[in-house]
This record gives C-alpha cells, sequence and structure tokens, in this order.
C-alpha cells in the first residue's frame, strides 16, 4: 500500500517509517522538520518538507502518489509547555488535524492511524487504565489529543473514515538504525542515558512525594519498534475491513522514576546523577495500560517487554550516535 506518514521524520515516525518499508509499503513521509531530522527518514521512503497547514506541501503529499492510509504522529506533545501555551496545542493538535482530515476526504482517502496518548485518561483512575476508564485530561495536551479523538468519532459515525487510534504510554528505545534526538530533549531515558556518558549535567527528578513506592511518579514504558509494530497491524486491520478502535499501547507495569535511574546505571556500568526538582504542573502520580484489547483486536505482542531492553537499545543506539542524527 502508499503510506503516508504525517511526522514520520520524528523518534516514532522514523521508526514507524522503518517498520513500514521493511513490510513492503512504500511509504511518503510529511514533515516540517522542526523537531523531526531530514536523516531520520529512511533512504527507502520520499520526504515532503512541509507543515499540514502548508497547502502546496499538503497537496504534493496527495499526489505524489494515490495514498491508501495515512498515519497522523505530527503533533506538540510536552505537558508542561500545553500548560503555559495551550492556543500552541490548540493550533497544532486540533486545528491541523482537522485540515489534514478534510484533505483526506478531498482526496477520496478514508483510513487513518492516529498517534494518541495515555494523557486522555483520568489520572485518579485505578491502575492499569483501559480503554473503558474515565477520561479526564490532567494537561492541555491530553485535551487536545482527546478533542481529535472525538473529531475521528464524529467522522467515523457519519460513515466518512475508518481509523485506529493508538494511545501510548511512554515510549523508549531504539531500533538498530533510528533513536531519540530531540534538540531540546525532555524524555527520561535519553536525559539519564546523556547524564551517565558525561554529556549533560544531574537530571531533575521532579517530585518525590507522589503516592507510590518511592515517591517519583510511576510510567507505562514501552518500546519503540513495539509501537511501531502496532502501527503496521493497525494499517492491515483497516485495510482488510476492520472496525474503527481506539487501543493502548502499553507494558501493562509501570517503573518508577528512581527504578528507571537504576535501569540506566545497570545497562551503562556508570552512575546517573540526578537531582530533585518539584513536581511539574499536570503530571500524574501514575499511568500504566492494559493492551488486552490490542493484543485481542491487532494480534500485538511486544517483544521487548522489560525495561532493560528499552534501556539497553537506547544505550547502543546513543554510542553509536554520541551527536544524534548527522545533520
Amino acid at each position: 500500500m502508499n503510506v503516508l506518514v504525517v511526522g514520520g521524520a520524528g523518534y516514532i515516525g522514523s521508526v514507524v517509517v522503518e517498520e513500514l518499508v521493511r513490510a513492503r509499503h512504500s511509504v511518503l513521509v510529511l514533515d516540517d522538520l522542526s523537531t523531526g531530522h531530514r536523516d531520520a527518514v529512511p533512504p527507502l521512503a520520499l520526504l515532503i518538507h512541509g507543515a499540514i497547514q502548508d497547502p502546496a506541501a499538503l497537496h504534493e503529499a496527495f499526489t505524489t502518489k494515490e495514498i491508501d492510509c495515512v498515519v497522523h504522529l505530527a503533533a506538540r506533545s510536552i505537558v508542561a509547555e500545553s500548560v503555559a501555551h495551550p492556543e500552541r496545542y490548540e493550533e497544532a493538535n486540533v486545528g491541523a488535524g482537522a485540515t489534514l482530515l478534510a484533505e483526506m476526504q478531498k482526496r477520496g482517502v478514508r483510513r487513518l492511524v492516529f498517534s494518541s496518548t495515555a494523557a486522555v485518561y483520568d489520572p485518579e483512575s485505578p491502575m492499569p487504565l483501559h480503554e473503558r476508564s474515565p477520561l479526564k485530561p490532567a494537561n492541555p495536551y491530553g485535551s487536545t489529543k482527546l478533542r481529535f479523538e472525538r473529531l475521528l468519532a464524529e467522522w467515523a459515525g457519519r460513515g466518512e473514515l475508518d481509523y485506529v487510534a493508538l494511545r501510548y504510554f511512554n515510549v523508549g528505545g531504539a531500533s538498530i538504525d533510528h533513536g531519540e534526538d530531540h534538540r531540546e530533549e525532555t524524555h527520561l531515558i535519553p536525559l539519564l542515558i546523556d547524564a551517565a556518558r558525561g554529556a549533560r549535567g544531574p537530571v531533575p527528578v521532579f517530585g518525590d512525594d507522589y503516592p507510590t513506592p518511592d515517591g517519583t511518579a510511576v510510567r507505562d514504558y514501552v518500546h519503540v519498534v513495539d509501537v511501531a509494530e502496532a502501527h503496521v497491524r493497525a494499517i492491515r486491520h483497516l485495510a482488510e475491513g476492520g472496525e474503527s478502535a481506539t487501543l493502548n499501547l502499553g507494558s501493562e507495569a509501570g517503573a518508577t522514576v528512581r527504578q528507571v535511574v537504576r535501569a540506566v546505571e545497570d545497562v551503562t556500568g556508570r552512575t546517573v546523577p540526578t537531582t530533585a526538582a518539584p513536581r511539574r504542573a499536570g503530571d500524574p502520580a501514575a499511568l500504566v495500560a492494559s493492551a488486552k484489547e490490542a493484543r485481542r483486536v491487532l494480534g500485538w505482542k511486544p517483544e521487548f517487554g522489560d525495561l532493560e531492553s528499552i534501556v539497553e537499545t537506547a544505550w547502543e543506539w546513543r554510542r553509536r550516535h554520541p551527536e544524534g542524527y548527522a545533520e
């Protein structure tokens, strides 16, 4: 199939593209490279440099080849920034998504796989979270993702769209060729790895008084290759006439920040400097997923199910790419 991956030059997007190419799909990438990297796009995929809001780039993306399915990963995703600048998240996560849907309708494309988030859930809900858990985002990032999910449901309800929304929890690790290289890194594992190799100072631990086993926040970590494989399976599900679905991608086990620190120290054999910091606005104490529905609907079975595998692959990628991507 011809698949358009919007945001395919980013961390998760590049691995999704890698897995799609491996599965023999023809892949186009639309990315403005504001947070992604040209060198992260696999050589067998065609990069169209531009944003969803750029009419010329959007036109090129949908007319270079006849698109069979769109994978939408382009979004703002930093919780603290969403609290400080909610209007940016409204524009990027809802407005741009609506523009994409309108273009899909214009071009007769009705299949979409959407990158959503666990931040749509009520963080006070019992863990693990499942797809029927209460929805009550604690920050504008989660709110905008949920609004776009509801827009997808409206379109599907009118018979205008078939979609799979994948609610990610914390994604980590690396493939052989692609890893995390954010211009302003905010993700815990790469921050800890850089601290371990002396490339940055102590990593702040935001909050040590949460109601968790060691006082630090609990998150559910999933390997990026497993997340990418779920996208490939979601595309296949839609192509085979499967119904629209919203599915969690998680490991069904959480780890505290301190446990992640210890995992990085064990893998690298180095001490990781950290420093205590206040809680961040909008950060819940714990987020852990049940992925039973993804297993049932997509036949998804994570191959890298433990935290150590995630850290090991992230460490190996960083050792081979100490400065990240070439550009």
